[in-house]
């Protein structure tokens, strides 16, 4: 099931109606909700009310190095979110500082997905690379300052002299180089003089610092590696925490929003910004990272994932990766709903992905216009019904949205009807097809089973029935109701269709805490129906386009079908009453 090239242009290019009308109703809706109160929101509102802050700036800052998840969309909600309900601006800001990780595939998927989400614009885009003349002068006014010095020492060696939690760090034998030799060596180090890692450039601040990130820390590193937008202008990079904070200086950042892994690096942060000439004085706060259910969201499990082959790409339905949620056809608007009902807050948790799911629910219940699909085709004759005659019944788009209006759907003698929907031995309280049982045929007839035929070994071929003429469209002469509807398709005009159906990726709720995580991979975490039959009307559906398979669930048609060979994703399902009353 590999992608084509086209195929993946058409995913990540597609703009779509459907997409309008999710950013539209977005609007609306958020228009409406009272916005849930938490510290960030807080501190925020006392650094406008008490002058401290005239406008605030933030930024959400990805490397380039890999697929955004859904819990980068917390960082982006927040960040993106916060600037527009106090009329700030928030910067996409793309770390760039490690070439040898880094491509422009990464970048220009980050840009499409903060796009999709419904921020930013490409025009917003800043890099890292951008800073790079002027960060290597800040870096040379630490060593001016005394604050910083180039160090011999391997990568090993200064993990070694670091020391442990419990036990101080120990001085580089070289933390005492004279300034002028120390901008002699960092000047020869960016000449290209230098192999990897032979040298490096370490802020000097506390090697007995309870802060193991104050320990004196790497701010620059050789790398001679071709970067992605400077080429080979450079052979040294800024570290993330030298870069980070004086990238945010620069752009004049007021408040700086991290994950809870960097409240032990803000000390750090803060050090870097006082010891600089430096005017704007960012602020880092930091947040509790998302985590769901049975998810992993580390990058470097997410590509052990792909490159072992467990999952059919990035893009893959079942992946957390936006991307992902994107082909599975899950709307952008429910996931900013997600994020907006589960919250900010300063310890980590859990959530469960059924919320994401509910939400999901939600939004395409009032969106998705319906169709009928039959997964698992069980034929059913109509032996009274004339074989000459067609019919063309009218069928509701969407009961919860009147402007969608309506669609017409074929009607003949010959049907297919779901193989859950028939029983011949019915049990208690089904009220679905069985012998001498009347239901309703949705938007059609009621019908009567008057009899079975089955294949040699036993299994059910086909139903016979008998429909009332009189009952066109639920309505009888005599007023009488059956409690069973079933949906269907006409044999003649259905289209053959694959269904994509998906569960977990995993097994177990907390997949991460696992010593070997891909021991707990789902087996059955996507389901392939080949023979399904769908109304003729979703052979040409858009990609990405959200339905209601009514009775079923949520599906979208995927880039890997044709109109000859449609494909459709499942999305979300419905709760089965059947199932419920089982349980």
């Amino acid at each position: 099931m590999a992608n084509t090239g086209k195929k993946k242009t058409a995913l990540l290019e597609r703009t779509t109606v459907i997409d309008t009308l999710e950013q539209e109703i977005l609007i609306q809706e958020e228009s409406k909700q009272l916005k849930p109160s938490h510290f960030i929101r807080d501190r925020i509102y006392t650094d406008l009310t008490s002058g401290n802050t005239p406008k605030i700036i933030t930024r959400f800052p990805p490397e380039p190095n890999g697929y955004l998840h859904i819990g980068h969309a917390k960082s982006i909600c927040l960040n993106f979110g916060m600037a527009e309900e106090f009329n700030g601006f928030c910067i996409l800001r793309l770390d760039d500082t490690n070439p040898t990780k880094e491509d422009t595939e990464y970048s220009q998927a980050i840009q499409e997905d903060v796009c999709w989400l419904g921020f930013g614009s490409a025009t917003d885009t800043s890099y890292t690379s951008d800073y790079f003349e002027k960060l290597y002068s800040w870096a040379v006014y630490l060593i001016e300052q005394g604050k910083a010095y180039v160090d011999d020492l391997t990568a090993d060696e200064i993990r070694n002299y670091r020391g442990t939690l419990k036990s101080p760090g120990c001085d580089s034998p070289f933390r005492d180089r004279i300034v002028e030799e120390n901008l002699e060596l960092f000047a020869n180090m960016r000449a290209g003089v230098f192999t990897d890692g032979e040298k490096v450039l370490r802020a000097k601040i506390d090697m007995k610092s309870g802060n193991i990130n104050m320990r004196d820390p790497v701010i620059y590193r050789i790398l001679h590696s071709t970067h992605p937008r400077t080429r080979d202008q450079w052979c040294i990079y800024p570290t993330y925490d030298f870069a980070h904070g004086q990238s945010d200086a620069i752009e004049c950042i007021t408040h700086s929003l991290c994950t809870l892994e960097f409240a032990d690096h803000r000390p750090l942060y803060d050090w870097l910004i006082e010891s600089l000439p430096i005017s704007s004085k960012p602020k880092q706060i930091e947040f509790a990272r998302l985590n769901m259910t049975y998810t992993v969201l580390s990058k470097r499990k997410l590509s052990e994932l792909v490159s072992g082959g467990y999952v059919h790409g990035w893009d893959d339905p079942r992946m957390p990766t936006l991307r992902g949620m994107r082909r599975r056809g899950i709307p952008a608007v429910a996931i900013r709903d997600f994020i907006n009902r589960i919250g900010v807050a300063r310890a980590d948790s859990i959530v469960e992905y059924e919320y994401l799911e509910f939400c999901i629910r939600e939004f395409l219940n009032k969106t998705a216009d319906r169709r009928m699909a039959v997964l698992n085709p069980l034929k059913l004759v109509i032996e009274n019904y004339p074989n000459y005659m067609e019919e063309e019944l009218e069928a509701t788009n969407n009961p919860e949205d009147s402007s969608a209006g309506k669609r017409l759907v074929p009607f003949g003698r010959e049907l297919y009807i779901e193989h859950d929907d028939f029983m011949e031995i019915p049990a208690k309280k089904y009220f679905r097809l069985a012998p001498g049982k009347e239901v309703r045929l949705r938007y059609a007839y009621y019908v009567t089973c008057t009899g079975v035929i089955k294949e040699a070994d036993g299994r059910i071929k086909e139903i016979r029935c008998s429909y009332d003429p009189e009952s066109r469209g639920g309505n009888t002469p005599d007023g009488r109701r059956v409690k069973g509807t079933i949906h269907w398709v006409s044999a003649k005009h259905s289209v053959s269709a694959e269904i994509r159906r998906f569960s977990h990726l995993f097994t177990v709720e907390n997949p991460g805490a696992e010593d070997d995580f891909l021991s707990v991979l789902n087996p059955d975490s996507m389901k392939v129906i080949s023979g399904a039959k769908i109304e003729p009307s979703l052979s040409n559906s858009e990609i990405g386009r959200p339905f209601q398979f009514e009775r079923l669930g949520y599906f979208t048609s995927d880039p890997d079908g044709t109109s000859v060979h449609p494909v459709f994703n499942e999305i979300v399902s419905l709760k089965d009453s059947w199932k419920k009353l089982q349980k």
